[in-house]
């Protein structure tokens, strides 16, 4: 039920007009990268498909919709005994996407396929969102570890969930989000606020106190009071007089507050010259992957970093526009493509039924282009294969001495699931290992390269050919 009520208005319209059953073919692909950034990153599939694994309705949920007046009763029991039937393929999680590229593709009886439109996209846009800003972040952070701090500024329960899920397959070493922990396995973090620092007659009280609670990992909030006069002093005093007595290492210190770089170069001096060179210093309070980037090269002494609102809510680019297009349907056995004509050319869409590959470089390893196409088609790479950019066709390259690789694998066939989803860190391995196959210029956090999508002659040809014929009859005017 948690759809778009058109969803099922459309839904009972195919099954009232006899259509109900005939095949089409969705597209899930998203048109701009958050933050004007150089790539994306998939994230979500694992919930997708528990929710197309348990799709039904209830009793309940059928008397609630008679109660609207606007669905014929064959329609109700229709749902009432609803069974998942489509083909689902979809990239694997963690992998970069650009825009253009079909990312889940759904084939199936039209009325099934268009009932979970909300919930793909739902799925996919908020993980996808949540896992790329968490990979800018992690990249700032250069090795450093990052973590996940934002379920108190997350915009629901779910949302807090699933975002943290999304962070750790984006590159964060650990949440704290306690339930993430309990139910994703990510390691939940988290030392004091600053409320227990209150709580005692004094800083050092409350400092010695939490030591003798957790000798064993014992990192201090420092910035209570005064960073420099009170913080790292009553820090160095209790690591020297409760912790290394007692055969303890303390673990950091942490500032959530003040000018961070030089605060972190004074901290790290005082703690080194304390002999704690080993103690790391932990930095928050409302960090973005520019904050961070910025504070390295002013030399902040930082080694870590708790990053929330701003990686949870994606706030600089909260919106992952990912969209779900009907591409074509199956009339007499053979795909018939559609396509969405629009004035803005970004909106135009790719008709028929497609899958694509990426192109990597046999010396380098790494990824030089995406190739969208017809979905039994194999591109030919033992011989140079020409690319061009889709708008601007006078754009082109040629590329030799590459591999292949088909990017949609299945994950439903007949609605059964045929897919088994890796480990979360697996996931996460993954992730890191096809970042790290795309260029360096992609990566850059303003104005990176745009990496190449480009399309099949042969789907080239069909949807230009679609284009001319809109234009004739309706006389429009979309330009390709």
């Amino acid at each position: 039920m948690l759809t778009d009520f058109y969803e099922l208005t459309m839904s009972n319209g195919y099954l009232e007009q006899g259509v109900g059953d005939k095949i089409a073919v969705f597209d899930m692909f998203f048109r701009t990268i958050p933050d004007d950034g150089g790539f994306a990153l998939f994230a979500g599939l694992e919930q997708l498909i528990d929710y197309l694994k348990n799709l039904s309705f209830t009793e309940n949920d059928i008397e609630y919709l008679r109660s609207k007046r606007q669905f014929s009763e064959r329609f109700l029991d229709y749902l009432l005994h609803f069974r998942f039937e489509c083909d689902v393929w979809s990239v694997e999680e963690g992998t970069p996407i650009f825009p253009g590229e079909p990312i889940v593709v759904v084939r199936g009886p039209i009325i099934q396929a268009q009932l979970i439109e909300t919930m793909v996209l739902l799925t996919i846009n908020h993980q996808s969102l949540v896992a790329t800003k968490s990979n800018r972040i992690c990249r700032a952070a250069a090795g450093r570890s990052v973590f996940e701090f934002g379920s108190r500024r997350a915009q629901s329960y779910d949302a807090a969930m699933l975002g943290a899920r999304a962070a750790y397959i984006g590159g964060c070493d650990a949440t704290a989000c306690t339930i993430s922990d309990r139910e994703y396995k990510i390691p939940a973090v988290g030392t004091m606020a600053h409320s227990w620092v209150q709580m005692f007659d004094s800083e050092y009280e409350a400092f010695k106190k939490y030591a003798e609670v957790y000798p064993e990992n014992c990192t201090l909030l420092v910035d209570t009071y005064n960073v420099l006069t009170s913080g790292i002093p009553n820090a160095i005093k209790v690591f020297n007089e409760v912790l290394l007595p007692k055969g303890y290492k303390p673990k950091g210190v942490r500032i959530d507050s003040g000018d961070l770089a030089y605060l972190s170069k004074k901290a790290r001096k005082m703690l080194d010259d304390a002999g704690f060179d080993y103690v790391k210093i932990v930095a928050s309070n409302s960090l973005d992957e520019i904050i961070i980037r910025d504070l390295l090269l002013q030399g902040a002494q930082l080694d870590m970093f708790g990053v929330g609102e701003n990686l949870i809510t994606s706030k600089s680019s909260p919106v992952f526009g990912g969209v779900y297009k009907l591409a074509a349907i199956v009339e007499n056995g053979e795909y018939v493509p559609k396509i969405k004509i629009s004035e803005s050319i970004e909106k135009i869409t790719n008709p028929d039924f497609k899958t694509f590959y990426r192109f990597y470089s046999k010396e380098t390893g790494e990824a030089v282009a995406d190739y969208v196409t017809l979905f039994d088609e194999v591109p030919d790479v033992s011989k140079p294969v020409e690319i061009y950019d889709p708008v601007a066709t006078w754009k082109r390259k040629t590329l030799e001495n590459v591999e292949a690789r088909r990017m949609l694998v299945p994950i439903f066939e007949k609605g059964r699931c045929v897919y088994e989803s890796p480990s979360l860190e697996r996931i996460k391995a993954y992730c890191a290992e096809q970042v790290d196959r795309l260029w360096d210029e992609v990566k850059r956090f303003e104005h990176p390269h745009r990496y190449y999508v480009d399309l099949s002659d042969k789907l080239w040809e069909i949807k230009r050919r679609m284009l001319s014929e809109m234009n004739r009859v309706t006389g429009g005017s979309a330009h390709m």
